[in-house]
């Protein structure tokens, strides 16, 4: 039984200088680091899709502009109107 007690101290006693070393190399007080992971990117992060957005809305707001110029402008007489829209101001016939 005596031995025992003896092998099991000599044991104990060795494992704690190991573990006294790796405490010496490697300080705990520094927590371990984390590989950094990349945020993936949202499109509203993206430059390139940004610029062709606007690019998108300013060649959209040309093209609208140009069909207004090119249409005809509809008479302000209401006689002359072709009845698609009902005058807001004139009750309707029952």
């Amino acid at each position: 039984m005596l031995v025992v007690a003896i092998v099991a101290v000599l044991v104990y006693g060795t494992f704690r200088l190991i573990e006294r070393r790796r405490a010496r190399r490697s300080p705990r007080s520094t927590p371990p680091r984390r590989p950094v992971q990349r945020r993936a990117m949202g499109p509203d992060d993206d430059e390139d899709f940004l610029r062709q957005l606007e690019q998108r809305r300013r060649r959209a707001a040309r093209e609208q502009k140009s069909q207004k110029s090119q249409q005809p402008k509809k008479s302000p007489d209401p006689e002359q109107d072709d009845g698609d829209k009902p005058d807001r101001d004139q009750p309707k016939p029952e």
